[in-house]
Parts: structure tokens; C-alpha cells; sequence
């Protein structure tokens, strides 16, 4: 019987555009367009962009684009520093029942490998929905498991989703193609471990796996050899990050008849997806409460956010970095609830010292709570208590931008604007040609326009 890389390596490789459903594709663009802004973003306020110099200082053939750079750089180093950027403001998409982001990992590598190529946007679009496919499958396999072991999912399953993706960009056969993806399982990686320190290391994760996806999509291509079990094997993926056996079977089963891309959830705030079901519903309550008024905040998530945006409270009451800032629920709820919205500015080191923020930030405690919409979505609520003893209460089950509440084409598009506005110049032309990504016959023609602007400071 096949395993489950060389059932997936059929799938990806025998993928055409035209057997992929109408709304399938166009959420597939709409997604490309979203994380290119984060990127863009990113750029603009000057961070994430460390991956950029290092592989820079490489050089190399200029072989694809890359985010605020004149010249090209060889394909997995454009993809590193694009998915280090596209990452870096944690306001890039996720698939909820998978845990992972997934843009940020398959688009640039297949951009940057279609570039090089010379691939026209039908290539390109068809390989990235077989790479969102396989990212997201083998996240739902076990969901959450990853996260309560300390892994980062976006890493560790999306290295299998962009092999897959530069497997059909690259031409590789059936056999070569499923070795690549037993080498992708060596290469992946990512921990945790920065929530306990505040450092920003979490955008380096989708960097390297976007990196490592082509380097073992191209060592397969010159015969190296990887395990064809590397999934559900006695030392495969599973058991060695989550210690235990996985059926992958239902996940394998439907391959191009149910369809993720589609489920894949847009970021509304730039902060960890576990916050924005309590926060959306904090957000439904602005105009209602005066934040001078307010005894008490309970917040509610699922017992897997805890870890995440909630615990150790001492250190999430007053984040002390962007990124702390971006994984403590109490700042953000109190932020959104004495500035009326959250957003980039949010976390800014100014933002993070408004005393009135941190004051209102220690009056917030939490509770667990089930939601039959777990892991599906990302909900959440919030029961404020004000000095007088009456309650305000809102519960969100599908935060903004899940299927179930989606952000609507337009309000994906207002996002790009936004976000691409901080690194200047005029990118119109890029989000029409993106949006129009199958009619293009030499991607190169698109991704430029990512170049060019200067380097932020």
C-alpha cells in the first residue's frame, strides 16, 4: 500500500487547475495577495528583515524576487527572506483546525521557485493549493498536538506543503518527488521556546521551512533519497514530535474532493489567532464601556490558548517586546478597550508603555472554556465587570475572518492597501495582477513589483 508522501506526492503532482472548484482558486489568490502585504508591511516599519541581509550577503544567481530588494537572489534565499518578512507581523493567515500559518510558508517558496523557472500563474496558483492542501491535512491529523509539545506547526507541516509545491514547480517525477518529501521531514523544525525569552525568532520558522522545501525538493531532483514513511512511520513525523501513532487515513481519503484553501482564516488583528475570538468580542462591546469604569475583565478561550497568549501572566500583563505583545490577551483586550481597535500601532515600544493599557491589563483574569467551535475556529469572549456591579458579556464562536465570519473580498483587498502603503510607492498593479494571477504567462512580470523600494531603516 503507498504511504501517506507518496499519496500525497500523486495528488500534488497529478493537481490541474482546472479540477480545482472556482471559489478554491479565488481564495487562493486572495490569500497570495494578503501574506505579500504582510510582507510589504513588514518592510515597511523595518522588521523581519534580518533574513533579507543574511541571505543577501550570500549572493548568488538572481534568480526571484524579494520583498524591498533591487536585485534577485537564488530561490530558496528569496524564499527565506520572504517568508521571514511575510511572517513577521504575525498578521499573516491560519488554518484553524491545523493550527498552522500557511501562506507564509508555501507562497514563498513556490513564488520565489516559479520565478526562477520562468512558470506562468497557472503553475504557480496550482501549486500552491496542493501545498495549502498538504500543510493543512497533516496539522488536522492531530490538532494541537504540535503546540503541547512546544512545536510550531506553521514550520513543521508547512515544510511538506511547499516541497510539494516546488516538487510540481520543479518537474520532479512521482518517486522523486515523494523522496523529497521524507528529506522535508529532516529539516523540520521549530520551537516555542521564544515565548519564555520575548524574542522574535517565531518568523525565522516559516523562513527556514520555506528555504529547506526547495533545497529538498532539489536534492530529490539529483537522486538523494528520503523515507517514503517519513509520515506515519515508526520514527516518522508524528512520533517523534508528538510521541505517538497518527491515522492519517480520513486525511488522505478526500484528497481534491473536500478542499482547505477555502478554510484557511485571514488575520482582522496583527496578534496570535488564539486571541481574536475574545478580542473580536471585546471589540463588539467598544462604545459601551468606560475604560475608568471597569472592575474586572474575564476573558474565555479554549484550555490550548493558555500557554499561548495567557500564561505567565506576569509577563503578559506588561509585554515587554512587539512580540509579547502580540501573545498577551490581557494587553490587547485592554488596549482594544481603551484605544477602540487594535492594530500595528498596537504594539509598538510607545503602545507598550501606556500606563493606562498595563493598568487596565492587570485587572484581567481568565477562564477555560469548551467551544463546539474548537479547533474549527479561534473563539472566544469576554465578561467585563464594572464598578458599579453590572456586566457587559460577548462570546464570538468564529472570530473575523474564519469561514464561519469571513472578512469579505474587498476587506482582504482594504488590508493589502493598508499594509503595502507602509512601504511606499504604488502597488495596484500588483494586486490586480495577483487577483488575475491565472491569466499570467511569466510570474516574474508579477513578483517584481516587489522589489525595488528601498530597504527600511
Amino acid at each position: 500500500m503507498a504511504t501517506a508522501a507518496e499519496r500525497f506526492a500523486t495528488f500534488a503532482l497529478e493537481l490541474e487547475l482546472d479540477d480545482v472548484p472556482g471559489e478554491v482558486v479565488e481564495a487562493a489568490k486572495l490569500h497570495v495577495l494578503d501574506v505579500l502585504g504582510c510582507g510589504l508591511a513588514a518592510h515597511g516599519l523595518g522588521i523581519a528583515g534580518e533574513g533579507r541581509t543574511a541571505m543577501a550577503e550570500l549572493g548568488g544567481e538572481p534568480e526571484a524576487s524579494v520583498i524591498g530588494l533591487e536585485a534577485g537572489l537564488p530561490a530558496p534565499n528569496a524564499a527565506f527572506a520572504n517568508a521571514m518578512l511575510c511572517h513577521g507581523l504575525d498578521f499573516d493567515d491560519t488554518h484553524s483546525d491545523s493550527v498552522s500559518h500557511v501562506s507564509t510558508v508555501v507562497v514563498p517558496a513556490a513564488a520565489a521557485l516559479a520565478e526562477a523557472r520562468g512558470a506562468g500563474g497557472r503553475e504557480l496558483l496550482t501549486a500552491i493549493v496542493a501545498g495549502n492542501e498538504i500543510v493543512t491535512r497533516i496539522g488536522m491529523a492531530t490538532p494541537g498536538a504540535f503546540h503541547r509539545r512546544g512545536f510550531h506547526p506553521t514550520a513543521i507541516c508547512g515544510i511538506f506543503g511547499a516541497t510539494a509545491a516546488a516538487a510540481c514547480l520543479g518537474g520532479l517525477s512521482h518517486a522523486e518527488t515523494a523522496s523529497a518529501l521524507g528529506i522535508a521531514g529532516s529539516m523540520a523544525s521549530g520551537l516555542f521556546a521564544y515565548l519564555d525569552d520575548a524574542t522574535a525568532t517565531k518568523p525565522i520558522h516559516p523562513a527556514w521551512a520555506a528555504h529547506g522545501a526547495l533545497v529538498a525538493a532539489r536534492l530529490a531532483s539529483l537522486g538523494a533519497e528520503g523515507p517514503p514513511g517519513v509520515l506515519e512511520g515508526r520514527f516518522g513525523l508524528y512520533h517523534a514530535f508528538v510521541d505517538t501513532r497518527i491515522d492519517l487515513e480520513p486525511q488522505l481519503a478526500d484528497l481534491g474532493e473536500r478542499w482547505e484553501t477555502p478554510r484557511i482564516a485571514f488575520k482582522a488583528f496583527p496578534a496570535c489567532h488564539f486571541i481574536h475570538g475574545s478580542l473580536g468580542a471585546t471589540a463588539s462591546l467598544v462604545g459601551s464601556v468606560d475604560p475608568d469604569e471597569v472592575e474586572e475583565i474575564v476573558v474565555t478561550v479554549p484550555e490550548a490558548g493558555v500557554s499561548l497568549v495567557l500564561e505567565p501572566a506576569e509577563s503578559k500583563v506588561a509585554p515587554r517586546t512587539d512580540y509579547e505583545g502580540k501573545f498577551s490577551l490581557q494587553y490587547s483586550t485592554a488596549a482594544m478597550l481603551v484605544h477602540g481597535r487594535v492594530g500595528l500601532a498596537t504594539y509598538t515600544p510607545e503602545a507598550l508603555a501606556d500606563e493606562k493599557v498595563l493598568g487596565l491589563a492587570r485587572k484581567v483574569r481568565y477562564e477555560t472554556k469548551e467551544y463546539a467551535s474548537y479547533p474549527a475556529a479561534f473563539p472566544g469572549g469576554v465578561r467585563i465587570v464594572l464598578r458599579d456591579g453590572s456586566t457587559l458579556d460577548a462570546d464570538l464562536p468564529h472570530q473575523l475572518g474564519a469561514p464561519e465570519n469571513p472578512m469579505t473580498a474587498e476587506q482582504v483587498r482594504d488590508k493589502f492597501r493598508e499594509n503595502a502603503a507602509l512601504a511606499g510607492g504604488s502597488f495596484e498593479a500588483l494586486e490586480q495582477a495577483v487577483l488575475d494571477l491565472e491569466e499570467c504567462h511569466d510570474v516574474h512580470a508579477v513578483l517584481s513589483q516587489l522589489g525595488g523600494h528601498a530597504v527600511a531603516a
